[in-house]
């Protein structure tokens, strides 16, 4: 009677434990739980057992793989930065919702120089460029971009040129 109960209790336990799904991180990291929806850029979910519901951006996350069906989902493919060369492959991110799962590194900064004769179209392409390649010297395939000024004619320097200065903060995975 015992070996029953012990049988039935642990077949129980394994169908329930099947209806997890699966939330496989680019960092190596599982989370089981239960996926609620998918938005544009994140994933609401609740960890297995719990009620409260989460956020995570889905550039953090590989697949998922839900447990009632065992369908496989792939979300994002892993960004991979090995140096400055690697600059145009950084994400230039304007939402808090899209870094959450990521790590903050450090701030990053890209301006055109004071004497600076671009267009605002050419000079802003320029400041991103530069803060793109401090990330990637860093290692960092995402900013999340927290400041974008520039300064046009003759407030921006004696010489009647215009200046752009782009800051953020770089994430990895």
């Amino acid at each position: 009677m015992k070996k029953i109960l012990f049988l039935i209790f642990s077949l129980v336990g394994f169908i329930s434990n099947a209806q997890v799904d699966k939330i496989y991180k680019h960092s190596g990291e599982v989370v089981d739980g239960k996926v609620v929806r998918l938005d544009e850029f994140t994933i609401v979910f609740k960890y297995d057992g719990e009620d409260a519901e989460n956020t995570i951006g889905k550039y953090a996350i590989e697949k998922i793989v839900y447990g009632k069906t065992g369908r496989v989902e792939e979300v994002t493919e892993k960004i991979v930065i090995n140096g400055e060369d690697d600059w145009e492959k950084v994400v230039i991110l304007e939402d808090k919702a899209y870094i959450a799962g990521l790590k903050k590194v450090d701030e990053v900064r890209g301006k055109t120089g004071l004497i600076n004769y671009h267009t605002g179209n050419t000079g802003d392409k320029k400041a991103e460029k530069k803060l793109k390649i401090e990330a990637a010297k860093m290692g960092c395939p995402f900013i999340l971009q927290t400041a974008d000024k520039s300064t046009v004619g003759a407030n921006s320097n004696s010489l009647g040129g215009s200046q752009v200065i782009k800051k953020g903060i770089g994430y990895k995975y």
